[in-house]
């Protein structure tokens, strides 16, 4: 157990200059785009899953929860919010370049990602009509309610990211070395079910947790191997960060949240379920 801990801590150290250069250049373009992204698409209407989605797979503090508001505040659809979630990949980039993953795969899976995200915001647009303006106006601040230090010093907002990502990380990669030591990959891709059809369903359940340790988890179990591609992104495409915490918390609909966390599910698995068939029959 020792050795698992040491080795742990070790991978983990290895990792810093690696993430806090990662969460640099994120900060940079988070600085540039946060405010303009907002007004963007506050403004894109119709067209607003398409702007959205692609709005989303730039890594922003907070973008999934500036989108909440909007939508409770009904400036925005909820197609463009679902887009928005759906194309929100949270911790997955920083862990992915830090870890000098294959650019295509990184390519891959944000092109995914922008496309479920588009699909998905006009069908749900197209079905759903939008309704009554609320008289809400909730204004939920990711950077002063979630202590994320977003308006400060590029540098201070790296650090502080990259120290809470690599908590996390560090916690999530224990319990895998113990996993690991103990057991096979091959037995630890099968409590994942990877390669099984059903594989998604519990990615994406991962997914929905509300917090940036399910998708440090995600892309921690598929860089590891223990789960597929098409799990990795069915579990990606639920995770929103903290946006769903917020969106239960701001808006007193909880009829509504739950049908967005059922979209969210659906969508996710069974995105996630066509690629496994896919993958399956290749």
């Amino acid at each position: 157990m020792l050795d698992i801990v040491i080795d742990t801590l070790i991978d983990s150290i290895k990792l810093f200059p690696f993430l806090l250069l990662a969460f640099m250049i994120i900060e940079l373009i988070e600085h540039k785009l946060n405010k303009k992204s907002k007004e963007i698409i506050s403004k894109s209407e119709k067209f607003g899953p398409l702007i959205g989605s692609i709005l989303g797979a730039f890594p922003q503090c907070g973008f999934s929860v500036v989108a909440t508001n909007l939508y409770i505040t009904r400036i925005i659809s909820l197609g463009t919010l679902i887009a928005i979630y759906l194309s929100t990949s949270d911790e997955m980039l920083p862990i992915l370049i830090s870890k000098k993953a294959n650019i295509s795969i990184i390519i891959s899976i944000i092109v995914i990602k922008i496309l479920i995200g588009i699909i998905s915001g006009f069908i749900i647009d197209l079905l759903i009509k939008k309704k009554d303006i609320y008289n809400n106006k909730n204004n939920y601040e990711i950077c002063s309610d979630e202590h994320c230090h977003c308006d400060r010093s590029i540098l201070t907002s790296a650090i502080v990211h990259t120290v809470k990502t690599l908590f996390f990380l560090m916690i999530i990669t224990f319990i895998l070395n113990v996993m690991l030591h103990n057991i096979s990959s091959n037995n630890l891709s099968k409590i994942f079910m990877k390669n099984n059809i059903f594989a998604p369903l519990l990615a994406s359940l991962i997914g929905l947790v509300p917090n940036c340790a399910s998708s440090i988890m995600i892309t921690e179990l598929y860089l590891n191997n223990a789960i597929s591609f098409s799990s990795t992104i069915a579990g990606l495409l639920t995770g929103s960060g903290v946006a769903l915490l917020v969106l239960f918390k701001a808006n007193k609909n909880l009829k509504e949240n739950l049908k967005i966390l059922g979209m969210l599910y659906f969508i996710g698995s069974f995105s996630g379920i066509l690629l496994q068939i896919l993958e399956n029959l290749g």
